[in-house]
């Protein structure tokens, strides 16, 4: 899993968002769609991308667009619910982006069930959906067999940290360090499990295992007792599939079984959202 240069995060500097947000724009106008359209959609990207609170000079210097620009598209973003004027002065993204998240989400889970379905048939565990929403992990479908007794759980639409979880792990291995270290200094990295990564270096160098072996570890470090292992969705996606079971049922054979069907499903999925994008 080699760390992606040209997406996500600020992998180059916030999601490329000094440099393809004024790209975006000027596509936008030589193609003939709506400019102001393409800036709004620009800002909201730019204060997920800052973890989803911004200054509004920090949103002038991300984008390159004029100030003036910038705060005449803010208010009316503020106007209409999509972005939130915080006390501190600063900006956030809205209520009314809830819903639409929230139906996209399920979309997305309708379309990438089949595969996690494939997943479960040939390893025999339960399967995850999950993606990287701001600075957490939200898990947005799931998958469970009805062969084995004990069964694993994990509620759709429950929000994590992503340095507590393989699929976390899976997606922020395509980032840069500086990135990832931006966003655990945001998150704090608390403990979830005496097994929890807490320290920045140790999870830098943890992500730098998941490249280099192509997939991502949860070792009892979200729950105990629990055992997962996750691969990125490939693309500018942020999301990942995983395959969580008790930790003595997920021994390293059927890790290492879980792995083929877990990339076969995520390049399937990501295929599929390209196809509708």
């Amino acid at each position: 899993m080699p760390a992606r240069t040209s997406t996500s995060g600020a992998s180059s500097s916030a999601r490329s968002s000094a440099s393809s947000s004024a790209d975006g724009v000027r596509g936008a106008k030589a193609s003939g769609g709506v400019q102001s359209l393409d800036r709004a959609f620009t800002i909201l990207e730019t204060i997920a991308d800052a973890g989803g609170v911004i200054s509004l000079s920090q949103l002038a210097s991300d984008t390159r667009l004029p100030l003036p620009t910038i705060h005449r598209l803010v208010r009316t973003l503020v106007d209409l619910g999509y972005v939130r004027q915080e006390p501190s002065r600063q900006y956030s993204l809205g209520p009314r982006l809830i819903r639409l998240g929230e139906l996209t989400s399920r979309r997305l889970a309708a379309w990438a069930r089949p595969h996690l379905e494939q997943v479960v048939a040939q390893v025999g565990e339960s399967v995850n959906l999950a993606m990287l929403d701001g600075d957490q992990i939200v898990y947005v479908g799931h998958v469970m067999p009805s062969q084995n007794s004990m069964r694993m759980f994990t509620e759709v639409g429950r929000r994590v940290d992503p340095h507590t979880t393989a699929v976390g792990k899976a997606i922020l291995a395509g980032d840069d360090d500086a990135t990832v270290r931006a966003l655990l200094a945001r998150t704090g990295m608390g403990t979830r499990t005496a097994h929890t990564i807490t320290s920045p270096d140790a999870f830098v160098e943890e992500l730098a295992l998941t490249r280099q072996r192509g997939y991502a570890l949860d070792n009892e470090e979200q729950e105990l007792g629990v055992r997962c292992v996750a691969v990125a969705v490939p693309g500018d996606h942020r999301l990942a599939l995983s395959i969580s079971g008790p930790q003595p049922r997920m021994g390293d054979a059927v890790i290492d079984k879980a792995v083929g069907p877990l990339r076969a499903a995520a390049a399937a999925v990501s295929a599929e959202l390209d196809a509708r994008s």
